[in-house]
């Protein structure tokens, strides 16, 4: 399985857009619905006041660029902003192994944590590590029990 991304994009000139918890509502509300119409797997995401980061594998007929598109692209539709909602641009890491993949939900997990919003990951409203959301396991290619069995700290 090589087709698994930690992706992360900022918005325009770093604005905490998700500061506000209805925005960041209807973030979350994207990235479940693309992963509901299949586009791609969501394993695990977080939204921070100005970025988010994600662990996701688009499907084979969706390439990284276009899963990435339906998230900013509908977010910026459903907020219908007269300003710029996105920096053009977003970052992405191929995950190489179950190892990788582990490091970055760990990432995703403590992101809130390290940024001094919460005490407690699994407390961040806006994260996969409060077990709230329905998301996709680890692919099968990259999943040793360790990350399975994982909990958010």
């Amino acid at each position: 399985m090589d087709r698994t991304f930690f992706i992360t994009s900022v918005t325009a000139q770093r604005r905490a857009l998700f500061s506000r918890v209805a925005t960041a509502d209807l973030l979350a509300e994207v990235f479940l619905h693309y992963r509901e119409q299949g586009k791609y797997l969501l394993h695990d995401f977080v939204i921070m006041p100005d970025h988010f980061h994600a662990l996701i594998t688009p499907t084979d007929e969706i390439s990284l660029e276009r899963a990435v598109q339906f998230i900013k692209g509908a977010l910026s539709f459903r907020l219908k902003s007269s300003l710029p909602v996105w920096q053009a641009s977003f970052t992405n890491h191929r995950v190489r192994d179950g190892e990788d993949f582990a490091r970055h939900r760990e990432y995703i997990w403590s992101n809130p944590v390290r940024a001094g919003l919460i005490a407690k990951a699994e407390d961040y409203s806006h994260s996969s590590a409060t077990g709230k959301f329905e998301l996709d396991s680890a692919p099968p290619g990259l999943k040793p029990s360790s990350i399975w069995r994982r909990t958010p700290a």
